[in-house]
């Protein structure tokens, strides 16, 4: 287990040690460290609210990530992922559960070390890097009995 990262989740078939695995690799192949870092697994009524009053934007969203120190390198922040709009990107890209909330995790980590997807070229960049990241990380099913996704 990484020290200083903390995932929350209602939803008992997340396996809270692949997503410190999972992060770990992460860790290890992007070079950062983790001053904290929580990860919230959460519904698309929670998410929505914080997307509402942190963001201003009146929809719910796959994932919002906040980086607290806005170190690139230490790593202090929180992901917000939001378990209904994983499930609805799952069936609507024909991939597992697990796969889309490895990808999430990911995304929010790369969002964390300074990656950002506001413009065509930066998300094609990201996208790639997610791709690969996702990719050599396979292995890590972050849903306990992954026959069920």
């Amino acid at each position: 287990m990484l020290k200083n990262l903390y995932v929350n989740s209602e939803y008992k078939f997340i396996d809270r040690r692949k997503v410190h695995k999972l992060v770990g690799s992460l860790k290890k192949e992007l070079g950062f460290g983790i001053s904290s870092l929580i990860i919230n697994f959460i519904n698309k009524d929670e998410i929505h609210q914080i997307n509402k009053e942190y963001l201003k934007h009146d929809y719910t969203t796959d994932i919002i990530t906040f980086n607290y120190s806005g170190s690139q390198t230490e790593l202090d922040g929180e992901i917000f992922i939001s378990l209904d709009d994983a499930a609805f990107n799952a069936k609507k890209y024909k991939v597992s559960l697990s796969e889309e909330l490895s990808r999430l995790v990911i995304h929010g980590i790369l969002h964390l070390t300074g990656y950002d997807d506001t413009t065509k070229k930066d998300k094609i960049i990201m996208k790639r890097i997610e791709n690969n990241l996702l990719n050599r990380n396979k292995f890590i099913s972050l849903i306990e009995n992954s026959d069920k996704n």
